[in-house]
């Protein structure tokens, strides 16, 4: 691709928009039916629409109802009626609920992606991670949440005695605020947790995708959980956002890191905890003996997978002084190998920006590291011939500090390449800034590259992967350090945030103080003697 004329021999392969008469899904999700259908099961009475427009060509999408903070109250109250009964449901009934909603998502796949690529723009390939992901979940918890959450024993304080257990017990109503790159899979996948472990959702998906959120609860309730237990507002983060912040027992928030603190603030103000999950500046790193055809491939991935919208997408890549020249060479071939194109068709590799906002973001990026001195590998230009909002898949080189995309998010299809001289260099500058979200490293020896990973600052690190591994493992972890957020989701903790922890001791025989008219020196000599007993033998 010639970064001088983006319509030049080299560039994207270009894809024109679909045919209306001969795409039956032409118009699938702009039947007024269908959204409708969608859209009856928000709480919003206020009478006030939205337009959302699709990214694929700035159309009309739909018109979407808005709730109010009244709203807000009433979905609140209607999820806790619902939460009582939900939590005296047996574990294992909420798990076969969740496994039935597994083979609904991938039952009804094709069009949940549809609805993804319309409200997002998305390649469809990448609109299929979607329901890969919700389902993975879904069948996760559905085989795991009883494990997860049993009643646990622990030692007493006198043995045999004192019997201790440990129980897990669900917050109430969590507060789920969801983003616009992943609709669908975001809206559901921590709810799916939450529901697991007893409690309710008040979910408020961002106001570009809330038809793909609208689907999910449609396909919870088809799977058996109860409606009320899953409420859905819709609106602007500023008018709504405080108060599901002001009811919720617990919020679950996906998004930036500026909004992030906010919420951080509200729910320390009223004593409740919160995950969250916010942004980043991935680093890649390829190692000196690194396979270069797999950390290109990978690369390639890990910087343009949906535009490049993607949390855990990489936006530096600091590349071994031994290796770096030919990476470079196979890095810009696959770059500029990708086909951008606007259809609802498998073929694309990368779709349109969501908005002419994030275009204009990741436009100003560009154009100040240009005008600061980075050179431009390739891409570089928005390109308005394939749609309102497409950017061309960029890498810079010479980024230096001085340019707004050295350290902030840019969070489009732009990438900055560095080179380093040692393993101990690479890792410093891979640590600098204040985010740690996700990072990777290539290199054909596993073991040295899992060493260095310990000494990344970054909650998931992938080894020759760019973050399919982590993301998709779900008895693993996946969350934030620094500023890219606090708790975690998938595995055992991403369940086990939404309980409390209820310590119960039965006491049998004996009970704590003097015994038949023994005095308080005497008791106190008895329970010295047994301490040092108890060490003796080695207990805890």
């Amino acid at each position: 691709m010639n970064a001088q004329n983006p319509a030049s021999a080299g560039g994207p392969v270009v894809e024109g928009p679909r045919d209306p008469e001969h795409d039956p899904r032409a118009s699938y999700a702009l039947e007024p039916e269908y959204v409708a259908a969608l859209t009856e099961r928000l709480v919003a009475t206020g009478g006030t629409t939205a337009e959302v427009r699709s990214p694929l060509n700035d159309a009309p999408l739909a018109h979407v109802p808005q709730s109010t903070p009244a709203d807000v109250v009433e979905a609140f109250a209607r999820a806790r009626r619902a939460q009582i009964g939900w939590a005296r449901t047996p574990v294992e009934a909420r798990q076969r609920a969740l496994l039935r909603l597994h083979d609904l998502v991938l039952d009804r796949q094709d069009e949940i992606i549809d609805l993804i690529q319309w409200e997002t723009g998305k390649a469809r390939k990448h609109a299929f991670d979607e329901p890969l992901h919700v389902a993975l979940t879904a069948r996760y918890y559905g085989r795991t949440a009883a494990r997860h959450l049993a009643t646990t024993r622990r030692p007493g304080v006198v043995p045999v005695l004192t019997r201790v257990e440990v129980n897990r017990v669900p917050k109430g109503v969590v507060g789920i605020i969801s983003p616009w790159n992943y609709p669908f899979d975001l809206a559901l996948i921590d709810g799916i947790a939450a529901i697991a472990a007893g409690n309710a959702v008040v979910a408020k998906p961002d106001a570009q995708t809330v038809l793909s959120a609208l689907l999910g609860a449609e396909l919870l309730e088809q799977a058996g959980i109860p409606r009320e237990l899953w409420q859905v507002v819709a609106g602007d983060g500023a008018e709504i956002g405080g108060a599901i912040v002001e009811r919720a027992d617990y919020v679950c928030f996906t998004g930036s890191t500026a909004t992030g603190r906010l919420i951080a603030r509200g729910c320390a103000d009223r004593l409740i905890g919160c995950s969250l999950e916010l942004g980043g500046k991935n680093p890649l790193l390829v190692l000196r003996d690194a396979d270069l055809e797999k950390a290109a491939e990978g690369a390639v991935r890990a910087s343009f997978s949906n535009s490049g919208q993607l949390c855990v997408s990489m936006e530096r890549i600091f590349v071994a002084d031994q290796v770096y020249d030919r990476f470079v060479e196979r890095f810009v071939a696959r770059t500029e190998a990708l086909t951008l194109g606007s259809t609802l068709e498998w073929g694309n590799d990368m779709g349109p920006l969501i908005s002419r906002q994030q275009l204009d973001t990741v436009t100003a990026h560009v154009d100040d590291a240009v005008a600061k001195g980075a050179r431009v590998l390739t891409g570089g230009h928005a390109r308005p011939d394939l749609g309102p909002y497409f950017f061309e898949p960029t890498i810079l080189e010479g980024v230096s500090p001085e340019m707004t995309c050295f350290g902030r998010e840019t969070f489009g299809p732009v990438v900055s390449l560095y080179r380093f001289h040692d393993e101990a260099d690479a890792i410093a500058r891979a640590n600098g800034g204040e985010y740690g979200l996700n990072a990777s490293i290539y290199s054909q020896d596993g073991a040295r590259a899992r060493f260095l990973a310990r000494h990344v600052k970054a909650g998931t690190v992938n080894i020759n992967e760019a973050f399919a591994a982590t993301f998709a493992s779900l008895d693993a972890p996946m969350g934030g350090m620094r500023e890219s957020g606090t708790g975690r989701r998938q595995g055992a903790e991403g369940v086990l945030r939404y309980t409390e922890t209820q310590s119960v001791a039965t006491q049998r025989l004996i009970r704590f103080g003097p015994q038949l008219g023994m005095s308080d020196e005497a008791y106190a000599k008895v329970m010295n003697a047994n301490l040092r007993l108890m060490k003796k033998l080695g207990r805890a």
